[in-house]
């Protein structure tokens, strides 16, 4: 008979809301196991399948960088997270584990560079490659199936972009909607969206509005990736990266810091703040980097 573990989980939510000094509050939530060295891949996927959360952080020694991690969703492993990434190295810097400057994590897809600033954890990603829905056709995806898979038609979007395929590490399609109103409404076919997903080897779909009656900030999100079996999520700062990318490169906003909201379209809410720095050289992206706060919600006891 094989012996049990028990695996000791702290909840920290990663792109917490911090409003003049209140609180946090909001962001989304993401498993986070320290000192993750004796656990087998096994260990760790049944360890989030138990959390149930879109992703948990698994962190280790590594001999490379500063720290190794591991992440997984409730039925795989995926190579990078944004805001369970966030949720570890802030969660770590308030235990005195990581101090305020440059640090790095090792991950099944190489190095990124980590930063605390006053607390808050930004992370690494890579300059943006961009794909237009020509180039999906041979793969047997259309814009016009990414549109009916979000419900939406085409002048519900903003007339200033189609969608776009954007990665930086990771994929994503990238699709502006005209108003508030237009985002609030969307009722995703996850089952569609599923098996797009699958055919470009996306994460999922960030759909976004620019309406300033929507939000003050640079846009306001929402955030669908059923194949990892996420319907809804409330702060991906994988996602937040390449739509600052598409911000300035796609809809010309010049400048290097864009301030994203998500999650207050969802039920219930969850307000969450992603901030993205712009690496630039000549007016070109050359990397950049996705951050915000972390609060520990609560600590929880996982057996396997």
């Amino acid at each position: 008979m094989s012996e049990t573990k028990e695996i000791v989980a702290r909840i920290v939510n990663g792109f917490v809301t911090r409003r003049n000094g209140s609180e946090a509050f909001g962001g989304n939530p993401a498993g986070v196991i320290l000192d993750a060295d004796d656990l087998s891949e096994a260990d760790m996927l049944t360890v989030a399948g138990k959390i149930g959360l879109s992703e948990t952080a698994f962190v280790s020694k590594s001999a490379k960088e500063g720290f190794k991690l591991d992440f997984f969703t409730p039925n795989r492993r995926i190579a990078h997270c944004g805001h369970a990434t966030i949720a570890t190295f802030s969660y770590m810097a308030e235990l005195g584990r990581v101090r305020e400057g440059a640090t790095s994590k090792e991950t099944v897809d190489g190095p990124r560079k980590i930063v605390i600033k006053n607390g808050a954890a930004y992370m690494e990603q890579l300059a943006p490659t961009y794909e237009r829905s020509p180039a999906w056709a041979e793969r047997g995806v259309s814009e016009a199936d990414v549109l009916a898979s979000l419900g939406l038609k085409a002048d519900q979007l903003d007339e200033r972009l189609r969608p776009v395929l954007v990665n930086t590490g990771n994929s994503f399609i990238v699709v502006a909607v005209r108003d508030a109103e237009v985002l609030k409404q969307i009722v995703p076919d996850q089952s569609r969206i599923n098996d797009i997903s699958n055919k470009l080897d996306l994460i999922g779909y960030y759909v976004f509005t620019t309406d300033r009656n929507a939000t003050q900030s640079d846009a306001t999100t929402r955030m669908f990736a059923p194949r990892y079996a996420i319907d809804e999520e409330s702060a991906t700062g994988m996602a937040a990266g390449p739509l600052a990318c598409v911000l300035h490169d796609l809809l010309h906003a010049r400048k290097s810091r864009f301030v994203i909201e998500q999650g207050h379209f969802m039920t219930p809410a969850s307000p969450s703040v992603i901030t993205v720095d712009l690496d630039l050289e000549d007016g070109r992206i050359t990397g950049l980097m996705a951050g915000g706060y972390g609060s520990v919600m609560e600590e929880m006891t996982v057996t396997i």
